[in-house]
């Protein structure tokens, strides 16, 4: 399994922005599909974004598009979610996983590695 360790989570007002990073270790990190999901207190995990292995594709969750870009530096094994517009509603702990596809993975339930995870909280 890849092992993820999720950074760059933290306190931020409304309207700000934030980009979270995941270091991936153990494993290739190119053969693996990344993904972001979060989950709030008292809510199910949700998906938030996906990567193919290659960075050419990407998939957002409908709350998140057109405010958030997921990218990928195969050469850093790092995935960053650059998060812009802050909304109190973002505020959960946001999660990575990996799954060893090429093609982007929509569901948790495709991913069989995951981080820590890192709090994300926006508020004025």
């Amino acid at each position: 399994q890849v092992q993820l360790v999720e950074s760059g989570g933290g306190l931020v007002q409304p309207g700000g922005s934030l980009r979270l990073a995941c270091l991936a270790s153990g494993r290739t990190f190119s053969n693996y599909a990344m993904g972001w999901f979060r989950q709030a207190p008292g809510k199910e995990r949700e998906f938030v974004a996906a990567v193919s292995s290659s960075g050419a594709y990407a998939s957002y969750g409908d709350s998140v598009k057109g405010r958030f870009t997921i990218s990928r530096d195969n050469a850093k094994n790092t995935v960053y979610l650059q998060m812009n517009n802050l909304k109190p509603e973002d505020t959960a702990v946001y999660f990575c996983a990996a799954a060893r596809s090429s093609w982007y993975k929509v569901l948790s339930s495709d991913y069989n590695s995951w981080g820590q995870g890192t709090q994300v909280t926006v508020s004025s």
